[in-house]
């Protein structure tokens, strides 16, 4: 049975995020000429700070599109037609840019991995070592899988690269960590960094972008698969580097305020607000899984997620029936199951703009559909994460 929703909504979905007051009412600016120079120092500031939330001093390239377009703009401008990419198996997301790069017409190969447990990195140095041709031009990684609730550790994948001695670039996938978990493209010797707008930079979808290294724009030379919208070499020509057509001044608008918002409260605190909330939502679900309840479908604890938690509801009770509930009786807003893992687990958002409460009344609502849905669990979740959050607040 449902309620005519009241409250403003608490959306857990873990992308897109909620936005905050501030940046709704950034974005909402007057149409500007995007070569007026006031604007392009607005511009140029943006630039600049979202080059310090990827920690580098490389390249950064802009456009009009989700995450998906940043991806398609990686491949379109590192590769040719039947060059061979290695792509490490997380989840759903890294299936998806799998089949886009055949779609292109590029070759994958695939390091096959548990979606519970992650990716192997020994297996990683063994595909490398075994390439003794150099077949393989990129490594193509995602930071964290928001499918499975699991992180991937980038910097373990560029030493074994490193130590296998090989010379392939490297692609990562940053959309649904970067301004959330921390990410070091110049330290972990990314070559290309793919983000998007609408997770932990808590704006509206339509801005993606890539962070872009040096030994790219040089593989970017001799790339011969076909691209326009998303030419580097038209987009570097040009005052606005990232857009062949029309600037989306209003996002930069956000962009800049979403910027202010991170810088003010720090990006470390930033990271550190995550890892605390995420460990209240884990503490919570641990607790659930007693008496054969609701699990983790992370199995790695040095790979959960700090910007969202996948959560494996037991044999024969449906996930969609958790959501269903949650939004129509508690207007709570829960992420769904991807790909093969549609039904078997819902996925509860921890990351952009949030705080305690948030997570606090998320729980809560899904411990009540737990019990509205008969589904099995050990009472009392939703105590053990405040009960984490307190002790956390004492420290603080």
């Amino acid at each position: 049975m449902s309620r005519l929703p009241r409250g403003r909504q608490f959306f857990a979905n873990p992308g897109p995020t909620n936005i905050p007051d501030s940046i709704l009412h950034a974005v909402a600016h007057v149409t500007v000429d995007f070569n007026d120079p006031a604007f392009l120092k607005v511009y140029d500031a943006c630039i600049e700070g979202l080059k310090r939330v990827l920690k580098t001093r490389q390249h950064l390239l802009m456009y009009t599109a989700s995450g998906h377009g940043a991806w398609e703009a990686s491949l379109v401008n590192l590769m040719s037609p039947g060059d061979l990419v290695l792509i490490l198996e997380t989840g759903n997301f890294s299936e998806s840019w799998a089949r886009m790069a055949e779609g292109l017409g590029v070759r994958v190969q695939t390091v096959p991995a548990d979606w519970r447990r992650g990716i192997d990195i020994a297996a990683v140095r063994a595909a490398l070592d075994a390439d003794t041709a150099r077949e393989i031009k990129a490594v193509c990684v995602v930071h964290n899988e928001t499918a499975t609730g699991m992180s991937l550790p980038v910097g373990e994948v560029r030493a074994a690269m490193d130590a296998a001695s090989h010379p392939a670039l490297l692609l990562v996938d940053t959309i649904s960590s970067l301004g959330s978990i921390d990410f070091r493209m110049d330290e972990w010797g990314v070559d290309c960094a793919v983000g998007g707008s609408q997770k932990g930079l808590m704006l509206p979808t339509g801005m993606s972008f890539t962070g872009v290294s040096d030994k790219a724009l040089e593989a970017h030379k001799s790339a011969k698969l076909a691209k326009h919208y998303f030419n580097w070499t038209v987009m570097l020509g040009r005052r606005h580097k990232g857009f062949v057509g029309t600037v989306p001044t209003t996002l930069f608008y956000g962009l800049q305020e979403s910027l202010r918002r991170i810088e003010e409260e720090g990006l470390e605190q930033v990271f550190a607000r995550h890892t605390r909330l995420a460990e209240a939502v884990r503490r919570c679900v641990r607790h659930w899984s007693g008496n054969n309840g609701p699990q983790l479908f992370c199995l790695t604890p040095s790979r959960v997620s700090d910007s969202v938690t996948a959560v494996l509801m037991p044999e024969g009770h449906d996930a969609e029936a958790i959501r269903r509930t949650c939004m129509g009786m508690f207007n709570v807003s829960l992420g769904g199951g991807l790909s093969r893992l549609n039904g078997q687990v819902f996925r509860i958002g921890h990351l952009g703009d949030l705080n305690e409460p948030m997570v606090l009344g998320t729980l809560a609502s899904v411990e009540m559909a737990l019990q509205l849905n008969g589904v099995p669990h050990a009472s009392g979740g939703v105590a053990a994460a405040m009960a984490f959050l307190a002790e956390a607040a004492k420290s603080a």
